[in-house]
């Protein structure tokens, strides 16, 4: 999908105005109803902390896409707890003041200069589900119904996993069907440029991947959101994130690469992908600086046996995939193929499974820019990967791990569904299980200030730690 990057910058450069001109104009406005709030700025804001999801190495680190070459702790699951009130208090915060601007009657005509109020709003449940279901997905049950109201609730509720899937999956429906193609689209909007046929098909393709996620556990509700979202159109091409060249706003692993040189491909993603001469490998990974040749990393030892392996002798994440400006995924078309493939296995649609499978790996291939036709036909008849009905779902899996490479998050989620490919944990884990975590742990501030909604929380979903599985996670 094509992302149009010059309007970024300008964006960006609009974010950065509404806090400096805060300081001026001040005189005789009344400070709980500007005169122009611009909520094409929150919008902006909302959607660069997208950048904290996807470009996020935690994910990435778990499904042993990458190797640690210097600092291992992370792929050694020394971390336990992970802070979620930046969510809140950035993004989340952000897309509720857009859709109580937009809905308030004494503010909803002031904001029209951002989009008709029936777009921003629909925009801002879209990115808000976004969120809260990768959110969810980390942590289990959140704060949901009862966040966002800081002036009204200091101490909220968390609602269930089962319950917070039910209503985004509710909300992506409704804000879909909100979406008003005769109305002026929404501005501020650095991912889809105010299209709001994208807007919809990105809804449609989020209800999808999530309707997936609870199809072990909830097999009814899946398959009629997933029937109805694919019927009413899902993206056609990849949607990724757009860096720029500039220090602001830059690709996150280009920006590690300037401190340390420290991510390697993995031993266990060079295992699976280099005995099938998978042409992506060449992408994923640069060659050794020793050998010219693709090195793995070992995945998960210590630092001194890290600190044994020459920086020379390994092979980074690819050169091209941290460019200054290089684009990340946030959903891409071998993602919905895949889910396609799986839909189709299940009987939910009467598609081919083997011709989604097959475009997924296509469409993959073309993502990373390795596609020849001869090449991806040589790899499509090993058996490898040939598509089999008898183990279809482990070929689906297989093929959707390799191809969310860098989507750390949703790989992590989709490994914890399947149960595929098989994993060895870290060699030289430090955490107490030993085992890769399945779960993230709610910050401590929840417990030490939020003690009473923690405590039920923790007493209905299990013990606050790496090893609790989530809800839909009963694999």
């Amino acid at each position: 999908m094509k992302n149009i990057k010059n309007t970024v910058l300008g964006l960006v450069a609009g974010t950065l105005m509404l806090s400096a001109c805060s300081e001026f104009g001040d005189i005789n406005v009344d400070p709980n109803r500007p005169s122009s709030p611009l909520t094409s700025g929150l919008l902006t804001g909302a959607e660069r902390s997208v950048s904290s999801i996807v470009g996020n190495a935690t994910g990435v680190l778990y499904v042993q896409h990458l190797s640690e070459k210097q600092y291992t702790e992370s792929s050694r699951y020394q971390d336990i707890y992970f802070d979620f009130n930046g969510f809140y208090t950035g993004p989340l915060m952000n897309l509720q003041r857009i859709i109580d601007l937009n809905t308030n009657e004494e503010t909803k005509d002031d904001v029209l200069s951002s989009g008709s109020n029936e777009n921003q709003i629909a925009v801002a449940r879209i990115l808000r589900a976004y969120f809260f279901g990768v959110m969810t997905d980390r942590w289990g049950e959140l704060p949901y119904t009862q966040a966002l109201q800081g002036e009204v609730e200091f101490s909220p509720t968390y609602d269930t996993q089962e319950f917070i899937y039910t209503d985004l999956l509710k909300e992506l429906k409704e804000s879909a069907d909100q979406i008003n193609f005769e109305t002026a689209g929404v501005e501020g909007d650095l991912l889809f440029n105010g299209d709001m046929e994208q807007w919809r098909r990105f809804a449609n393709s989020l209800r999808m991947v999530m309707s997936l996620r609870i199809s072990d556990v909830a097999p009814g509700l899946a398959e009629s959101n997933f029937k109805e979202a694919y019927s009413n159109g899902a993206l056609t091409g990849d949607f990724m994130y757009p860096y720029l060249a500039e220090a602001n706003n830059q690709n996150p692993w280009y920006a590690r690469y300037l401190t340390r040189v420290d991510y390697a491909i993995s031993d266990t993603m060079y295992d699976y992908m280099n005995p099938l001469n998978d042409p992506r490998l060449a992408v994923y990974a640069d060659p050794a600086a020793n050998t010219g040749e693709i090195a793995p990393m070992p995945y998960g030892v210590s630092n001194t046996v890290a600190g044994g392996i020459t920086n020379a002798s390994v092979s980074y994440l690819g050169s091209s995939l941290r460019k200054q400006n290089a684009e990340l995924p946030i959903v891409t078309l071998a993602q919905i193929h895949f889910s396609l493939a799986e839909a189709a296995v299940k009987g939910w649609i009467s598609e081919s499974a083997e011709s989604h499978y097959m475009s997924g790996i296509e469409a993959s291939f073309r993502q990373f820019g390795v596609f020849d036709q001869a090449a991806y036909d040589a790899y499509v008849a090993q058996p490898e990967v040939a598509f089999s009905p008898s183990n279809a779902m482990e070929k689906i899996a297989a093929q959707k791990w390799v191809a969310l490479f860098l989507q750390g998050y949703e790989a992590w989620a989709e490994w914890r569904r399947l149960d595929y490919p098989e994993l060895t944990p870290a060699v030289d884990a430090m955490n107490d299980s030993k085992m890769i975590p399945v779960r993230q742990a709610y910050p401590t501030t929840e417990r030490d200030i939020n003690s009473e909604s923690y405590l039920e929380a923790v007493a209905r979903q299990g013990e606050d730690g790496l090893d609790t599985k989530l809800w839909w996670d009963i694999n």
